[in-house]
């Protein structure tokens, strides 16, 4: 007999079988449907008093994050303890709290109606973003409207307390709040109606070592209170009372997935070295500060790629320099002198940012993006980088620009840099004047020109997801045309080939902060291709520095002078799975 199975989106690895306990949270209604408020009266002193509880509450609010952040640096660490940093954070915000202030004020709305409106506002400025990512950043601005209107309404909260054993939560939403109370001894693993794979709340479950299921829909109503639940955060997979033979597989299961994730854990201290002695550099990708201090955790050798777009997307405002010093700077410290390559922000394309109120365009990816708004709107870019150059005095910082296609766009940037760089010696404000500046190669024009490029940057990073993008013109988020996506292509090696080659000539290095960095499949192709640099994910340096020292340099180069020659995705694909299957790597 088998039990329910309910399919939805592993965002947490990991088999756990344990019992149901369905959690109903009485959280508020913050940016959701309009509640029967009567304005208050015209009265100054009616004003004012709405304005105190408002001005109660937000302090009340404050303090709660801030427990709530010195909990889940316990818990999950700092890293991630700066998702809840963030929502306190927010509530400083100009375009956040002032605004309702300013509505009590104004509109002369009760300060639950204030609050319910700048959320819904700010929440529906998130969701009407293309980008996964930044949609579900809705989730954390209802988060923190519902712990507002909960201290503009003291009263009995709905709590976690009553979870003695070992449970899997049921819910149909968990806010990145309710996360980081969860004890991973007791709550193994989650199952919600709701969310998305990059909501703070799956990657607050990845720390915790919950496995996670979100998105399951109405299909978790299938489940009461006590049933036993098998969860497969890899495969998304949530069975509610299974029969005897079904559990009992997947005991087996969760036994030898509790073994390989104990012997991936001896891999996070140690350097990623193959077979026949060569260290290979692994760094990680972030796209927050706080996230330096996970990658650090996981042996990463630095940080390859600081995404900080997402600095100026998680803010309603224009981050200043000021606030992106800090940022670039504790990262820098948080990685404790490893290097830190910093790209300028890639804004456009599925990244949007209302308060540059960008031009809609037809074809995005193809248009006013990354370096190309930097050099248009130059008083952007020369902020960033004198916040970089700042950071660059106290640690192992570098800088790269994204999407340059031409030399003509390096030349550009590199003299907003020099104007950057005269400013602050000006000022006085120390900087390093060796810092190194590299660009990403992205556009096959900039590949093909890459030994001219070589004369005069510093390194290369190749960003294999929009290289196979742009090289094979195929949309990789356009299910027609998503098949011919595929970094094996042979055209895609052989640009790989030819930056890593021209970089070499030069004296120079090259890394790579794509998706291909971090498969395991690709290992040996790249480093017999000659990578200098991998990063990725932190959550696959482990893995991949496993692959690693399985791996023989000399092999891996005759294996991509074979690869090479073929002709097909396929191709590539059955040679290295058969060279996987014969160094069982």
């Amino acid at each position: 007999m088998k039990g329910l199975h309910i399919q939805g989106i592993g965002v947490s690895e990991g088999i756990r079988i344990a019992q149901a306990f369905v959690y109903r949270a009485a959280h508020g209604n913050a940016g959701g449907a309009s509640a029967e408020w009567k304005p208050i009266a015209a009265d100054p002193a009616v004003v004012e008093a709405e304005l105190a509880k408002l001005k109660e509450a937000k302090a009340r609010c404050a303090g709660e994050l801030e427990r709530l952040t010195e909990k889940a640096k316990e818990t999950v660490g700092e890293e991630q303890a700066g998702i809840l940093a963030g929502q306190r954070k927010l509530l400083d915000d100009p375009a956040f709290y002032p605004k309702m202030e300013a509505r009590v004020r104004e509109k002369l709305e009760p300060a639950p109606q204030a609050v319910s409106e700048i959320v819904s506002q700010v929440a529906s400025w998130f969701e009407g973003m293309t980008n996964d990512y930044m949609k579900e950043r809705a989730a954390d601005i209802r988060d923190i409207g519902n712990r507002l209107l909960a201290c503009l309404s003291p009263g009995e909260r709905a709590g976690l307390e009553g979870i003695t054993g070992e449970v899997i939560l049921v819910a149909d939403d968990l806010t990145p709040s309710d996360t980081v109370q969860l004890d991973p001894a007791k709550v193994v693993g989650f199952i919600t109606r709701t969310g998305g794979a990059t909501s703070h709340t799956a990657i607050l479950a990845r720390s915790l070592g919950i496995a996670a299921i979100v998105g399951a829909g109405d299909a978790v109503d299938g489940i009461d209170d006590g049933d036993t639940l098998v969860v497969d955060g890899a495969a998304g997979l949530c069975i509610a009372r299974p029969g005897e033979a079904e559990a009992e597989q997947y005991r087996l299961r969760m036994g030898q997935d509790l073994e390989r994730r104990k012997s991936l854990e001896a891999y996070a201290a140690r350097p990623a070295v193959t077979a026949d002695g060569t260290r290979v550099e692994l760094a990680a990708n972030i796209g927050t500060a706080a996230e330096a201090g996970a990658a650090a955790a996981q042996g990463a050798d630095g940080v390859g790629l600081y995404r900080t777009e997402f600095l100026f997307m998680n803010s309603p405002s224009m981050p200043g320099e000021e606030e992106q010093y800090r940022a670039y700077l504790e990262a820098a410290q948080l990685m404790e002198g490893r290097p830190v390559i910093i790209r300028t922000m890639d804004i456009g394309g599925d990244k949007e940012l209302p308060y540059l109120q960008l031009p809609k365009e037809v074809n995005p990816f193809l248009g006013y993006r990354a370096i190309r708004i930097g050099l248009s709107r130059k008083e952007l870019l020369l902020t960033q980088l004198r916040a970089v150059l700042r950071a660059s005095a106290f640690s192992k910082v570098k800088v790269m620009f994204p999407m340059i296609s031409g030399l003509q766009e390096w030349r550009q940037a590199k003299e907003i840099l020099a104007e950057a760089q005269a400013e602050l010696r000006q000022e006085g404000v120390p900087f390093d004047e060796n810092m190194e500046v590299g660009i990403m190669v992205e556009i096959p024009s900039t590949a093909v020109m890459a030994g001219q490029f070589a004369r005069e940057v510093d390194f290369f990073s190749i960003g294999t997801n929009d290289l196979v993008q742009y090289t094979l013109a195929v949309d990789r988020m356009n299910e027609h045309v998503a098949y011919l996506y595929d970094y094996f292509h042979p055209a895609v090696l052989q640009l790989i080939r030819t930056v890593i080659e021209a970089s070499h000539s030069a004296g120079k290095w090259t890394g790579m902060c794509g998706g291909m960095a971090g498969d395991p499949l690709a290992a040996p192709l790249l480093l017999g291709l000659g990578l200098d640099e991998w990063s990725m994910e932190a959550g696959r340096l482990s893995p991949l520095k496993e692959v690693m020292a399985g791996l023989d340099r000399q092999e891996c180069r005759e294996l991509a002078e074979r690869v090479l020659l073929l002709d097909t995705p396929q191709a590539v694909r059955q040679a290295l799975e058969e060279f996987r299957e014969s160094k069982s790597v």
